[in-house]
C-alpha cells in the first residue's frame, strides 16, 4: 500500500500537535531520549527540527536519532540552508513572506536547491508569516523583518494568498519563540474563511484551553517548542488536551 504523504495528513485534520525540537539547545542522547519518553504512548502527529541558528552537524545528529528511536514523522523547520538532512520524512520549504530580505525569500533556497530537489524528503512549500507576539522573537531579529501587527487581518489574509498564488501549499502562522501573546484566532479564521490551504500556528501556546482554541478556529498543526524545552513537565497541558479532544 502506497505510503500516506505528510501533506495529505497534514490537510485531512485539525488541532494535531507538533512538538518542535531546536537542535541548538536539544542535540544530546539524554536529552533526546528524555523527551521521547515523554512523548511515548502520546498521540502527538508531528516532531519538527529546527531552529534560528543551529548547526548543520546538531540538525544531522538529531534527526538521525530520532528516526532511528522513534515512530513520529520528522519534518524539518528550517532556519537557514544548513539546516537539511536526507534522513528527514519531510522539511517546511519556508519563504518569510512578511520580510523583505530576499535571504529568506529565496536566496537561501538557492544555495542547497540542488541536493533538496534529488533527496526523498517531501518539499512542503510554506508562506511563512510572523505575526507580532509582544517578544522580540529570534526569528524577527535574524531576518531584520518587522512581524504583522496583531489586528491586521486583511494583510494578513492578502500575504498567505500571494503565497499561495505561488504556488505555496501551507500557511505558517508563528508569533515567534517564547511569545508572550499567541496567534489570533480572529486572524486565523479572516485566512480560513477565504481558503481550504492547512494552517500551521506556532509561538507562545501554554494552555489547554489555548489549544482547544486554535483546534475549533481550524488550525491543522499546532507547534509546541519553547515551553516544553523549558520543563518537560510542561508537557502536562498537551496531554490533557489530546485526552479531552479523544474523549470528546
Amino acid at each position: 500500500m502506497k505510503k500516506k504523504s505528510i501533506y495529505s495528513s497534514i490537510l485531512n485534520s485539525v488541532g494535531q500537535i507538533a512538538i518542535l525540537i531546536d537542535p541548538e539547545k536539544t542535540n544530546t542522547e539524554a536529552q533526546l531520549n528524555s523527551l521521547l519518553e515523554t512523548l511515548e504512548n502520546s498521540d502527538v502527529q508531528f516532531l519538527f527540527v529546527g531552529g534560528s541558528s543551529a548547526k548543520k552537524k546538531h540538525v544531522e545528529f538529531v534527526v538521525e536519532f530520532l528516526k532511528k528511536n522513534c515512530k513520529f514523522p520528522v519534518i524539518l523547520f528550517p532556519g537557514s540552508n544548513q539546516q537539511f538532512s536526507h534522513c528527514a520524512d519531510g522539511i517546511l520549504y519556508l519563504s518569510l513572506l512578511t520580510s523583505r530580505n530576499t535571504k529568506f525569500l529565496i536566496d537561501q533556497h538557492v544555495e542547497n536547491s540542488v541536493e533538496i530537489y534529488h533527496s526523498n524528503v517531501e518539499i512542503l512549500p510554506t508562506a511563512y508569516l510572523l505575526i507580532n507576539g509582544n517578544s522580540d522573537s529570534s526569528v524577527a531579529k535574524i531576518s531584520s523583518s518587522i512581524p504583522l501587527p496583531r489586528n491586521a487581518k486583511k494583510q494578513a489574509l492578502k500575504i498567505s494568498l500571494a503565497g499561495l498564488l505561488q504556488g505555496k501549499k501551507i500557511i505558517f502562522l508563528d508569533a515567534g519563540s517564547g511569545a508572550k501573546k499567541t496567534v489570533p484566532c480572529s486572524l486565523i479564521k479572516e485566512i480560513k474563511n477565504h481558503t481550504n490551504a492547512p494552517i500551521i500556528v506556532g509561538g507562545g501556546i501554554k494552555t489547554t484551553k489555548k489549544l482547544i482554541s486554535l483546534k475549533k478556529a481550524g488550525v491543522n498543526i499546532i507547534v509546541i517548542g519553547n515551553y516544553i524545552e523549558e520543563d518537560l513537565c510542561n508537557f502536562k497541558f498537551i496531554s490533557d488536551y489530546l485526552t479531552e479532544i479523544n474523549n470528546a
